[in-house]
This record gives C-alpha cells, structure tokens and sequence, in this order.
C-alpha cells in the first residue's frame, strides 16, 4: 500500500476512522505539511492547514462515518492557498479511511485573473465612447453598449435580439445582408466600407454619417462579429466648412485678380487719354489758350484721382493682404472662428473695392457719352419700395427709412438710372446719419411731373461746401474720415441732366439734408 500511495502526486493520509488518528501518511504529505505517525487528524487540520474548530471536527466526523467527501478548502497557512479534499473509506472491514489534499492554488488564480479580464472588459464595454454591437453569425444583435443604445436612440435591451439591419438605412438593407454573408464565410478585422460614405439609421428612422471597424471570435456558442460605430457627422460638416471655404476663398481670389486687372485697364485707358491730349496740344498751337486751360483741368483730375485712389484703395487693400497672409497661419480646425473673422473682412474689402470701380465706371461712360436714358412708362411708388427694401439690409442701429407718396403713380422717366439716383442719396443719407435716426423720402406725381423729396437728420453740409457740392471728387470738410470718392453726387447730377431733370439741396450743420430732385411732364417727340 505505501508504495502505491508514494507514486501520487497529491498528499495521501490513512486515518484509523475509530481514533481518528493518522497511521499512514506518503512522502508528498510529509514534505509538505510536516505529519507524524499516531497524529491526530483534528490537530493536524487545525495546525498545518489553518482549518477552524468547527470545519476541522466536521471533517474528523465524516471520516468516522466513512462518507465519500469532495470539497475545496482554504489553506490559511498559505497565502491564497486552496485544496481539495477528497476523503473515501477504504472498506468498512478495514476501519480506515482515505484523504487526499491536492493543491488548487493554480486554479483559483486562473480563475481570479478570469474575473479580472471579465470586469476590465465590462468597464471598456460599458463606458466606451463609441457604440459596440456584438452580433451572431444569423445577424441578431446580441450585445450593445450605453453608448449604442443612446447612439441609435433606443433604452437598454431594445436592440437586443434584432437584426443588424435594422441600424441600417432601408435602401441598403437588401445588398447588406449579402455583405453580412460574405464576411461571415470570411472574416477579417477590418474598417468596414473603406473608401465609402456609410450611414446609419436611428430609431426615429434619422440617418448620420457613421465609421464602422469590424472584428471576430469564434467560441462553443459560436461565431461572432464585433462592431465598433463612431457618429461621423461633426467630422463630416468640418470638413464640408472647409470644402466651402476653400472655395470661396477660390472665389475670392477670382474676382480680386478681376478687379486687379480691371483698375489695370482703366489707368492705362486714363493714362493714354491724357497722352492723347498732350499730343493735341502740341499739335493744335491756334487752340493753345483753350488746350492750356483743358491741360489743367486733366491734370486737376488725374492729381485728384491719384490722390483718392491712393487713400481710398489703400486701406482695402491692405486689409486684404493682412488678412490672407493670417489665413495661411490659421490650419486647424480649432482656429475656424479666425478664419472666418478674416473671410468676412475680405469680402467686405472686395465689396468696397467694386463700388469704388463701379463709380469710376459710370462716369467713364458719362465722359464719354455711352449713356442715354431709355424712357418706360413705370409705377414709381413700386419702384421706389424696391430700391427701399434693398437699401434696409445696410441701415444702421435702429435707422428706418419712411416713405410716402402723393398724387398719380405713373411716370416716364429711365427706371435705370432713377435706381441709382435713389441708391446714391439713400446709401448717403445712411451713412451721414447716426443709429435711431430716419431718412424721409417722398414722391409726388401730378400734371406738371415728378418731384422727388430724400432728407436725413444727419451731419448736414455747410454752406460753403454746398457751393461744390455736384462737383468731381469733391468731400465735404466734414466727412473726410467717411469713407467715399466724392464721384456719387457728381454722377447723380449727371443722371438727372440726361433725364431733363434739376437737383437742389437744402442743408444746416448738425441738422440734417434734403435733396430734392424735379422732372417735368416729358413731351414725347413725334418719332415716338
């Protein structure tokens, strides 16, 4: 019998079942919990196992009674030290029975380890920042995380036990399901759609942008695939911001070598004039008084059109090329709000600039005579409200501008340059006025035609400066920090000239402007 028991691996105790005491014992248990002959078994589960009282007279008394016993205890002589016991009686005409103690040490740890990975895994699944479904090989969900479920909009458990599809826009449903199979005959952990736009449906059956990674395990429940959804959609309208903004930058840079080669062509037009005219006056020596004093009125003009240009393009300019230079600086998407700050500051530059050029050309074509009026019958109070409702978007704080008509509403004027008759001396009483005032404009039509009445209640025009006030180039001394060219009234002037019509001005200090205009009842000629 010893030699049979030393060939175990485990410790093997014989215990006389009457006395309880141990008679036999192999080399396994001697080495490892130091037992004696004649011990008796109650001291030595107290003593080398750390067993309490009660088990160990629990145990000595089912060894008496010689039941077949299996169970683990706890060695607390050793740290963590785990065992099983195993006791069978060794024939009832023996009187002795068996006890076996094998380490399981091993085992608990494992299964320690076990539970740690199962607790690491439920808080990674549990508090990810992205959604995780885990589905079975026929396409039920049968796992997903808080932040799916509130990704997809369903409570806790709703999505369990639903297809996959469902998640998926209806329009794809179909030739999804053959993908599913596809992968499931062949899986791999991959970014799933990889060149594609993917979208996704939530339970109120909304649709956004999504990126899906795909993984796979296989255990004895079965094969299963891991999804892991990030909502795409902020990342989608960055970059549809920057798309946009690339694109009008694009734009901008367009129309900004437009007006770059357009101001090129008009100074060199200018500039051939003035040439043509120098010529002229060398070769005309009969006219020289009047070529003189032409000679001087150019030169008048070209000084006082490079000295405004100078002024009045610089500033746009340089603001353009400040803030083009900082956009290159500004490459994040966090920097967006600059970005857009220096856009807004560059469109507003190039709006300026083409009001400026604008001017410059509707007084080249007045100069040179390519402007006549195109006379329409027309409803002046609907044209009136127009031009209006087009000025408002550029009222300042709390401005409005009140409009009243008397009379008949039928005129025959040019509608064309009567628009920008109105643009003109509204735009200025807009921006000679402060915040909370009203600019007043009234027609009136009868027998004897129209008159045209637009006040303000701003700066007001000294009466000096009235004196000049139509002429080319010419600001008031105290609007010089306003921005202008001091073509506007020049060309309105000009515009109501072509239409037979007179424009006078009333102004005071302080005390505001009224411009009024009168067009008499046109003959029609006998052509017409």
């Amino acid at each position: 019998m010893g030699a049979a028991f030393d060939k175990l691996p485990q410790a093997v105790l014989v215990v006389n079942r009457k006395t309880s005491t141990i008679e036999y014992y192999n080399s396994v248990a001697e080495k490892e919990y130091g037992v004696s002959d004649g011990a008796d078994l109650g001291i030595f589960l107290i003593k080398h196992l750390g067993l309490d009282s009660t088990m160990s007279f629990r145990i000595a008394r089912r060894v008496q009674e010689g039941l077949i016993v299996q169970q683990s205890i706890e060695n607390k002589q050793t740290p963590k030290g785990w065992l099983h016991l195993t006791i069978e009686s060794l024939g009832s005409d023996t009187g002795l029975a068996m006890i076996q103690l094998s380490d399981l040490s091993d085992s608990v740890k494992s299964e320690e380890t076990l539970i740690k990975e199962i607790q690491k895994f439920e808080a990674l699944f549990n508090f990810a920042t992205m959604g995780i479904l885990l589905v079975n090989e026929g396409g039920n969900i049968v796992m997903s995380n808080p932040y799916a479920n509130k990704q997809f909009g369903y409570g806790a458990g709703e999505l369990l036990g639903q297809k996959i599809e469902t998640l998926i826009p209806m329009r794809y449903r179909e030739k999804h399901e053959g993908h599913r199979a596809k992968y499931g005959a062949k899986p791999e952990s991959r970014t799933m759609g990889t060149g594609l736009e993917l979208f996704a449906t939530r339970k109120n059956q909304t649709e956004f942008p999504v990126q899906i990674s795909l993984g796979h395990f296989e255990n004895e429940e079965g094969k299963f695939t891991l999804a892991f959804v990030i909502d795409d959609t902020d990342r989608k309208q960055k970059e549809k911001a920057i798309i946009q903004q690339k694109e009008e930058m694009a734009e901008v840079n367009k129309r900004i070598q437009q007006l770059n080669e357009m101001l090129e062509f008009k100074v060199a037009e200018r500039t051939r004039l003035l040439q043509d005219t120098m010529k002229e006056l060398e070769d005309s020596r009969d006219s020289l008084t009047q070529a003189l004093e032409k000679e001087k009125l150019l030169n008048d003009m070209k000084s006082r059109f490079v000295s405004m240009a100078s002024h009045e393009f610089r500033t746009p300019l340089s603001t353009i090329l400040s803030s083009v230079t900082l956009l290159s600086k500004y490459t994040t998407t966090e920097e967006q709000a600059r970005r857009e700050k220096h856009i807004d500051r560059i469109k507003s530059s190039v709006t300026n600039l083409t009001d400026i050029l604008n001017e410059f050309l509707s007084l080249g074509k007045i100069e040179d005579g390519k402007v006549e009026p195109r006379w329409a019958e027309f409803s002046i109070p609907e044209h009136v409200q127009t031009v209006i409702k087009q000025m408002e978007t550029i009222c300042k704080a709390g401005q409005r501008i009140v409009y009243k008509h008397k009379g008949k509403e039928i005129a025959e004027l040019d509608p064309s340059l009567l628009k920008n008759v109105f643009i003109n001396l509204i735009g200025n009483a807009i921006k000679f006025s402060s915040e909370q005032k009203s600019i007043h404009v009234n027609t009136a039509v009868d027998n004897t035609g129209l008159k045209i009445s637009i006040k303000d209640e701003g700066l007001g025009i000294s009466k000096e400066d009235q004196q000049h006030l139509f002429e080319r180039f010419f600001r008031g001394n105290n609007v010089t920090n306003i921005q202008g060219t001091g073509l506007g009234l020049h060309i309105v002037s000009r515009y109501v000239q072509l239409m037979n019509g007179t424009i006078t001005c009333k102004s005071e200090l302080e005390e505001g402007t009224e411009f009024i205009i009168l067009f008499p009842q046109r003959e029609k000629t006998q052509s017409e």
